[in-house]
């Protein structure tokens, strides 16, 4: 079997012989018969596959790809579990994991920038399953976990931009590490917090200087513009917080513009069920989480049944072509992580849903509902 994999190896690497190549090898144990993907996270095109192998008993594998002109990210996946990896060149990376606990318990060699971008995997996982921890923690007052939760966030930040980022701008896991995502909440935001627009813009300069043009440094350079211009004219973020609306168990109401521009708002769907859904379709799983929605509708609507989704996805365009042909009602929050909303509704992750009765009085949140299909029964 050995014999085989090195006759293999030689092939691949034969193979590229022709042009650069990057290769990414090593083993995934009890993944047997399983699909192990490389692919390109790509800034314009999402994610594109570079490379596959159907592994066999001992889960051996050599991947490869052409060679990017300036370091890009990658990442190995089987099923719905990944390794975050950056490719600069023609380097070999090494890649070592079981697949029960593949996405934070794999060792990589070859890289040193990858076994950073392992570090901070690692360590962002521990700060979600903390801030999961305070959520559901319902000893806290809702004042308390938010303090909690502000505090674990604002520790962590700082860890990583004085340990990671700091004196290592232009790396790759800076770069990684300016774009970490908390549930579907974006960890540094230019967008609203000057300290991350700083160490943003610093990561933004080193990149300019040493990768000039590249889409990444563009893309770095427009974010920072961005942010300068947002925070220099800060948005005032108005509620409807009107006593008729808001009871001890109402509704805090929500107005926001639909795929077509309308103006859709929360309490003109009195009268009917509501599953309030906050979401973001960039999340992984979204495709079947929707599929399941539809279900909900198609068995609900016609008893009154009425979805109301707000969509926290930072780039409108990519919100547009999800939502298109929704049969429900779809609104896009342009403060996306940012929005008011999140905190007034005590929304910590995402996915997060509510559901909200004929008399527009909330009635149940997602920890409460333990089958969604018989609460939606009880309010029809």
């Amino acid at each position: 079997m050995k014999r085989f994999f090195y006759l293999f190896v030689a092939i691949v690497l034969a193979s590229c012989a022709q042009k650069d190549c990057f290769h990414v090898d090593g083993s995934i144990t009890g993944a047997a018969d399983t699909t192990l993907y490389l692919e390109h996270i790509t800034l314009g095109d999402g994610i594109v596959v570079v490379d596959s192998v159907r592994l066999g008993e001992d889960g051996t594998f050599v991947l490869s790809g052409e060679a990017p002109l300036n370091p890009e990210l990658y990442r190995l996946r089987i099923g719905g579990q990944g390794i975050n990896l950056a490719i600069d060149s023609t380097e070999t990376v090494t890649v070592k994991a079981d697949l029960g606990n593949m996405s934070f318990g794999y060792t990589v060699e070859g890289s040193g920038t990858c076994d950073t971008i392992r570090i901070l995997s690692q360590k962002l996982a521990e700060l979600e399953k903390q801030v999961r921890q305070v959520a559901e923690d319902r000893n806290f007052t809702i004042q308390e976990r938010d303090e909690k939760i502000d505090t674990l966030v604002a520790r962590y930040k700082s860890d990583v931009k004085m340990n990671f980022i700091r004196n290592r701008y232009g790396s790759t896991a800076s770069y990684f590490a300016c774009f970490q995502i908390l549930g579907s909440v974006r960890l540094f935001d230019p967008m609203q917090d000057k300290s991350d627009l700083t160490w943003l813009r610093a990561v933004a300069n080193a990149w300019n200087e040493q990768y000039p043009g590249c889409p990444r440094s563009e893309n770095l350079a427009n974010i920072v513009a961005q942010g300068r211009r947002n925070l220099a004219k800060p948005k005032e973020i108005v509620l409807d917080l009107d006593n008729s609306k808001v009871r001890e168990l109402g509704i805090i109401d929500i107005t926001l513009p639909d795929i077509n521009g309308k103006e859709r708002t929360l309490s003109d769907l009195r009268g009917k069920v509501v599953l309030l859904d906050f979401t973001s379709f960039a999340l992984e799983g979204s495709h079947e989480r929707t599929m399941q929605l539809r279900e909900l509708y198609n068995k609900y609507h016609d008893r009154g049944l009425e979805i109301y989704q707000v969509s926290l996805d930072g780039n409108r365009n990519f919100w547009t072509q999800r939502c298109e042909h929704l049969p429900w009602v779809s609104v896009f929050c342009e403060e996306g992580a940012g929005s008011a909303f999140i905190n007034l509704y005590q929304v910590y992750t995402l996915p997060y849903y509510f559901l909200i009765d004929r008399n527009c009085d909330l009635q149940a949140r997602m920890e409460n509902i333990e089958d969604l299909s018989k609460a939606i029964e009880k309010l029809l």
